[in-house]
């Protein structure tokens, strides 16, 4: 992560055409260019006038089953994953793409164009009209810029005079992300017609879809010397031009920065990295990379719709049972987070092998109108019980609650939040049950990783005006290193920078409250890629808020209770270990009677830390950080010295950890003797969860993580719950 904070970049923006149409010959193309001129006909529409991008799409992509069976690849299984979605009734439901990702191609033919594989496809075309005979559409799977050896045989581009080496920037250089083409200068002529000429070659074989990805700004590489806005747009004016409605998604972690020119030029784009773990675990993927799209989706939250594109989440890696890499309950959260955010959902498993389970969840057309609504969800409530919420403009709403923790946690939402006082019915989507009318709001216990989803109808009554205070960036004292800059994208007009990174640096925020109680923390930060911040309220348990985004200059809200005494409150915000985002401003709101969390968190690298272990940089962890070299000696040891719980009793202790292989923690509970707990795992970038019932008394607890004669997993945090189980 850097360590400075980036002026807004300039955004092009730019309006792009879209469509598509078969291969013609020369004069045939001859004669429709010059009936076109004769017409003054306009292909200036924008992506998401094709008629394809009016809703999230619903199919299967190949990419995700590749990384465990790259054997997939060919003719034969692509054809089964067809027959399979229509089999097994996933197309009666809506699911009708079947994409092809990387490694579908072979050599290029003489006009520089990849053409298929023929090895491994070779009947393509063949294989084209089966899965349109199924009632499906076909995708594939493209990188910006033209294949080296293309350009080293310099091919004549097809229906012109113009080569290859006409059209691409000179000295040559990478073409994408990935560097493996070389880039077009779409200021030379021939450029667009050579992007002319791939699409039309491409809907002459009936693809309906596309991904390309490697695009930037975005892909892990800003360098906007590989700027791909120019590609997407030729994509967008070939598709346009065409007169074939062709799905188009760029790819991948896009950079927000330029939403606008995504929006204009594409159907969809991927806002985060690649979910599946490949190779990092034996699954498809594992609940951390899930979790990631939690906090990433939220400074993308306003950004999608109809007219404007979807954001995609990337692959859903959902009924394959244990082969998923995610339990079933995880399974269900992620088609809820997916379905509320109208992201689009493609299947990663194998189609051939769907479980009874992952049927019933894909396959549930109340939640499958969730996705369909066209209204994106908002967060309304954020950490680590987040709720999200879906105005559908009618005094209907969809709501969707989650349980991040691995324990059961007591979720909640007042319908003051969404604008109204009480509802007339309450449905639960996954249960097909109807909850009555409900007043106020809706609470349940949840699972842990588990999700709920209601319809809500019938919106009763405006809550009164609460009580809100605005801090902006200026407003903060500042210690340490922490900075104030101008920021002309932030309401407050300045923000907080340098945060974190050593506990000197932070920023203090004095709050007064009118009398004690929970009140809202709306927290106004802008990152790109996760970071968080651990906030201290007077002197009680530090709060880890951990966030992700895709722009350091767009500022986005999350939501969180905090408990303010009467008088003066200071609120503090850095990060001791890792890098929190920059801040725009705070605000506080409510009567003091908000509901108040039933856990506290902490966060290992800030407990104490003996001998070797060391604070270890973690992206996929709480607090964006964990406590590594723990163990192997007996004062290597990770020591939490300020459990704090209401009575004596036992509790429930979630234990965040990463190991590769199978590694022992000896856990110490105050005086108690030390407790062995052998763990497994895959790898020691991604965190897995445990849940173990620990005895606690009342006050300030002491519990310490150590291996005296052998090293122990690193670990990321502790969560316990605030409330004796038994």
């Amino acid at each position: 992560m850097s360590l400075r904070s980036p002026s807004p970049r300039p955004s092009v923006r730019l309006i792009f055409p879209k469509t598509n149409q078969p291969e013609f010959s020369a004069r045939f193309l001859s004669l429709l260019t010059v009936c076109l001129s004769l017409l003054s006909l306009s292909v200036s529409a924008t992506a998401q006038l094709n008629d394809v991008g009016r809703r999230p799409y619903l199919g299967w992509s190949s990419f995700s089953q590749q990384t465990l069976t790259p054997t997939i690849m060919n003719q034969q299984g692509i054809t089964a994953q067809s027959d399979a979605m229509k089999r097994t009734g996933l197309s009666a439901h809506g699911y009708e793409y079947i994409n092809l990702d990387a490694g579908w191609t072979g050599p290029s033919d003489q006009y520089g164009r990849p053409q298929w594989n023929a090895t491994e496809f070779p009947e393509f075309l063949e294989m084209i009209r089966h899965i349109h005979a199924n009632g499906q559409k076909v995708g594939i799977y493209l990188n910006p810029g033209v294949g080296a050896g293309d350009v080293a045989a310099n091919y004549q581009i097809y229906g012109t005079n113009y080569h290859l080496k006409d059209i691409m920037v000179m000295p040559l250089t990478c073409g994408n992300a990935f560097c493996d083409a070389q880039k077009i200068d779409f200021t030379k002529p021939g450029a667009q017609e050579y992007i002319d000429s791939l699409i039309d070659l491409y809907a002459s074989w009936g693809i309906d879809f596309i991904k390309l990805d490697g695009v930037t700004p975005g892909s892990y590489n800003n360098n906007l010397d590989i700027n791909n806005i120019p590609d997407v747009k030729a994509i967008n004016q070939a598709i346009a031009r065409s007169r074939r409605p062709i799905w188009l998604t760029v790819s991948w972690d896009i950079d927000e920065d330029y939403v606008a020119d995504w929006q204009q030029n594409a159907n969809a784009r991927r806002i985060e990295g690649d979910v599946e773990c490949e190779g990092d675990c034996p699954f498809l993927t594992e609940w951390e990379r899930v979790l990631l799209r939690f906090y990433d989706l939220i400074g993308w939250e306003r950004t999608s719709g109809p007219r404007l594109g979807w954001n995609d989440l990337d692959s859903l890696e959902v009924g394959n049972g244990a082969n998923d890499g995610l339990t079933d309950r995880e399974q269900q959260t992620t088609m809820t987070l997916w379905s509320i955010a109208n992201a689009p959902l493609f299947i990663g498993g194998d189609l051939t092998k769907l479980t009874t389970f992952g049927k019933k969840l894909l396959t549930n057309d109340e939640v499958l109108a969730v996705d369909q609504s066209g209204h994106p969800g908002i967060q309304v409530r954020g950490g680590y019980t987040p709720v999200w919420v879906s105005d559908l403009g009618n005094g209907s709403y969809y709501v969707a609650l989650f349980n991040l923790n691995a324990f059961p946690t007591r979720v909640s939402v007042d319908w003051s939040a969404l604008g109204f006082v009480g509802a007339f019915s309450v449905r639960d989507l996954w249960e097909h049950a109807e909850l009555g009318p409900t007043l106020e709001g809706f609470a349940r216990e949840i699972p842990g990783h588990g999700a709920v989803l209601l319809k809500v109808t019938g919106a009763l009554g405006r809550p009164g005006a609460s009580p809100v205070q605005v801090f902006g960036a200026d407003a903060a004292l500042r210690y340490g290193n922490t900075q104030i800059s101008d920021c002309s994208t932030c309401a407050s007009g300045h923000k907080l920078t340098y945060l974190g990174i050593g506990a000197a640096n932070y920023a203090v925020f004095n709050v007064p409250a009118t009398k004690d109680g929970v009140y809202d923390l709306e927290v106004d930060s802008m990152t790109t890629g996760p970071r968080s911040y651990i906030i201290n309220v007077n002197n009680d348990p530090a709060i880890t808020l951990n966030l992700s985004g895709g722009s350091d200059n767009l500022p986005f809200p999350t939501t969180i209770p905090v408990r303010l005494k009467k008088g003066m409150n200071t609120i503090q915000f850095g990060n001791p270990a890792s890098y929190p985002p920059d801040l725009d401003r705070i605000v506080v709101s409510g009567k003091g009677n908000v509901a108040r969390p039933n856990f506290t968190t902490y966060e290992a690298e800030l407990a104490t830390l003996g001998g070797t272990a060391s604070q270890v940089y973690c992206a996929y962890c709480s607090g964006v950080s964990s406590a590594g070299n723990v163990g192997n000696s007996a004062d290597s040891s990770v020591t939490f010295t300020d459990v704090t719980v209401p009575a004596p009793g036992t509790y429930l202790m979630e234990i965040d950890y990463m190991t590769a292989g199978t590694r022992s923690f000896f856990i110490t509970v105050n005086d108690e003797a030390a407790q062995e707990l052998d763990l497994s795992g895959y790898n020691f970038g991604t965190p897995t969860s445990t849940v173990v019932p620990v005895q606690l008394h009342k006050g300030s607890n002491r519990i310490e993580f150590g291996n005296p004669t052998n090293w122990a997993p690193n670990l990321d945090s502790i969560t316990i719950s605030s409330a004796a189980t038994f």
